[in-house]
């Protein structure tokens, strides 16, 4: 129950706070935080100052389609944000796309998508309700599936559904368009699944809804249903898409560049290890629990060369395995990848190369080149989109990497390998 006006607050571990609940503008400011567009800023800022007025919680949904197996750190970018909005008070739905699971999602896809039997669904979905727990109060949340309502609806349903959007508009969306363009095919059913994300809206009748960029189109027709059923129009807020373990596909079961929150805690840390020291900052700033003044030391630091990159990664690999083994984890982890790993490949010796940096950052390609371990930028750039080149161990596939003056050291194919310092 609500009391004088005022939701309750909760604290991160889900206790309830003694403080009075935060003003609309102090949780609009700590919602935006993170987030790349609020549609519409304005009608989200009205909403939270008549919930609290009222002390009645927004109803805030985010999907997810259980096309795969098990829940990855790319996910738990909306996953901690859902959190953020239960800390605030208010009521969030955990929508199971059960149904639109066996569409298959065909944002950014260049072609149909597999489809999955009903069996697969379900079971992958088995492991979503198992794995959000470890994010989410389960004392706060309420899980829905899609099927509920979907299931029930006939024939006739779907046709005046589908009655109100065009197909003019469904070719707005830039992959669609893309592929009429390219004639490749697109499948009728396709055309249907922004339609049924947009119903669920209608159905759960959401305040809010939380998405991806890459979902942009799909959260709008959400809002245009439900004016055509009138209800006021959700508020949206994106989250940016974490980028997979290849440095440039968004984190994804399909594409195999993912790092999942079920995975053991050594092979956590592993791929943390395997980021691109160019995503570091981006993986902090979307998964870590660090405070805006440490990030800021993080940057800083690694702006100066006082903090090596790849120590910046082992905390927050510690800080991951902590989070989803258990407390202490990470740690060990540390220790057997240091012990296993960073000790048994490297050479007793290596020559060592100083290098004037060009500013406080030089193109990878160029320190490799310089470093005499390629005969040139361009064959220095083919090297790391083959795949044979490490950073203090870490593979990397991005031919634009820059890195910030100090010192490194490189493996370019497989047993050259030198030491490269800021020339004092």
């Amino acid at each position: 129950m609500m009391a004088q006006g005022r939701m309750r607050s909760y604290s991160a571990s889900g206790r309830r706070e003694k403080e009075p609940m935060l003003s609309a503008k102090e949780q609009f400011d700590i919602i935006k935080r993170g987030s790349v567009e609020i549609i519409v800023e304005e009608d989200l800022l009205k909403k939270l100052e008549r919930a609290v007025a009222a002390g009645k919680p927004l109803r805030v949904k985010a999907g997810f389609d259980p096309t795969a197996p098990d829940i990855h750190l790319g996910h738990t970018v909306l996953l901690n944000k859902m959190r953020q909005f239960q800390e605030l008070g208010h009521e969030v739905i955990f929508l199971i796309g059960d149904f639109t699971g066996m569409i298959g999602d065909p944002t950014g896809k260049s072609e149909t998508r597999k489809h999955l039997t009903q069996e697969e669904v379900a079971a992958n979905a088995k492991t979503y309700q198992a794995q959000i727990y470890r994010i989410l109060d389960p004392q706060k949340t309420r899980i829905a599936f899609n099927s509920e309502w979907m299931s029930k609806m006939s024939a006739g349903d779907l046709i005046q559904l589908a009655a109100k959007h065009t197909v003019a508009r469904m070719l707005e969306r830039e992959d669609f368009k893309k592929r009429y363009q390219s004639e490749l095919p697109i499948s009728i059913h396709e055309f249907l699944y922004p339609l049924i994300q947009g119903y669920d809206s209608v159905m759960l009748k959401a305040d809010v809804e939380l998405g991806g960029t890459d979902q942009k189109f799909n959260l709008l027709v959400g809002r245009e249903l439900q004016k055509e059923y009138g209800q006021a129009p959700q508020s949206i807020v994106m989250m940016p898409l974490l980028e997979g373990l290849d440095g440039v596909n968004k984190m994804s079961k399909s594409l195999g560049n993912y790092i999942g929150i079920n995975d053991p805690a050594g092979e956590i840390f592993g791929k943390v290890m395997s980021v691109n020291d160019s995503l570091m900052i981006r993986y902090y700033e979307l998964l870590s629990s660090v405070s805006l003044a440490e990030l800021a030391d993080i940057k800083e630091n690694l702006k100066t060369g006082q903090l090596h990159p790849m120590e910046s990664k082992k905390r927050l690999a510690v800080e991951m395995v902590d989070r989803f083994s258990s407390p202490g984890e990470g740690a060990k982890a540390r220790e057997e990848f240091e012990k296993v790993f960073a000790r048994k490949s490297l050479p007793d010796e290596m020559p060592l190369v100083t290098i004037a940096w060009d500013g406080d950052r030089m193109k990878l390609a160029k320190i490799i080149a310089l470093a005499g371990a390629a005969k040139s930028n361009s064959d220095a750039r083919r090297l790391i989109q083959q795949g044979a080149v490490e950073v203090n161990e870490s593979p990397v596939r991005e031919t634009d990497m820059e890195l910030p003056a100090g010192e490194y050291v490189l493996k370019v194919g497989k047993k050259r390998f030198v030491r490269v310092a800021t020339e004092k």
